[in-house]
């Protein structure tokens, strides 16, 4: 197939094959055997110099459990332009960490006016990123392709609209192939409802992933599982019976509904 593309494409541009890609656009590619890990540890490297921190103290978390950042009227207001820099380049990070993707996209909810707990927040997450530099995320040469997604979120993370934070992973065996961490569009009254939209958001990703698999001839035959950790959103995928814990949703998020009665997605739970 590769091959293929590559000859139809050197027919129709002036191309030239430079062999396995090793770096691209600040991503580094390495293959051993089986696996190929990518990273990208000589961009930290410079991104922490560049705010001079090449030489901070690492810290084990990107952000402290269970904080929250508010939008503090009276609080001290910071460089704008340098704040937008340093996110802008944490938002790059995103390619290949999954593990940086909430507090990352926590703190560029703040770039209008950045105050100095938000810049501390962001300080945090370089400091972290000097001790994970060499993180890589592996993918490995296995048998049989199988799609598999996980749905988690934070209740109401944001106390400013009140508004939770969705977040998905999708996996190809032990690989990490798509993540996402993005606030809810719509406040929801109970962590029934909360929990449904997000598994919903997760399911229309793996529509898409499903198609793109399919192109690559690896067809997902079976219904993929979707692990969650709520069991009345579980039961609410599968029963049409409108209660008093959900009949606030929006029916666009039942397209869920449709999925799982069709065996495309199975919802399993599984432990917090």
């Amino acid at each position: 197939m590769f091959e293929s593309f590559k000859q139809s494409m050197q027919k129709k541009f002036a191309m030239t094959d430079l062999g396995r890609m090793r770096y691209f656009l600040g991503v580094e590619v390495k293959k051993i055997d089986d696996e190929i890990f990518i990273s990208q540890s000589k961009y930290a490297t410079e991104i922490l110099e560049r705010f001079g921190m090449g030489n901070c103290n690492i810290v084990c978390n990107p952000i402290v459990t269970e904080s929250t950042l508010v939008k503090d009227e009276n609080g001290i207001d910071v460089d704008a332009s340098k704040y937008k820099h340093i996110v802008g380049c944490l938002m790059y990070f995103l390619a290949t960490r999954p593990d940086l993707a909430y507090s990352v996209c926590l703190v560029d909810r703040y770039m209008e006016r950045p105050i100095e707990m938000n810049l501390s927040t962001v300080k945090r997450i370089l400091r972290y990123l000097k001790g994970t530099m060499n993180y890589e995320v592996m993918y490995k040469k296995e048998g049989k392709v199988r799609l598999i997604g996980w749905s988690d979120l934070d209740y109401v993370g944001d106390t400013y609209d009140m508004k939770s934070t969705s977040g998905y992973v999708f996996m190809i065996g032990n690989a990490a192939i798509s993540w996402s961490s993005k606030k809810q569009p719509i406040v929801t009254l109970s962590t029934t409802e909360v929990e449904y939209v997000a598994a919903t958001s997760c399911s229309f990703k793996r529509v898409w992933l499903r198609k793109i698999l399919s192109h690559l001839c690896e067809d997902q035959r079976e219904a993929n599982v979707v692990y969650c950790d709520n069991s009345s959103s579980i039961k609410l995928s599968k029963n049409p019976v409108m209660h008093g814990r959900c009949k606030y949703i929006d029916l666009g998020f039942h397209f869920l509904r449709n999925l799982t009665k069709d065996g495309i997605i199975e919802l399993k739970h599984c432990n917090s």
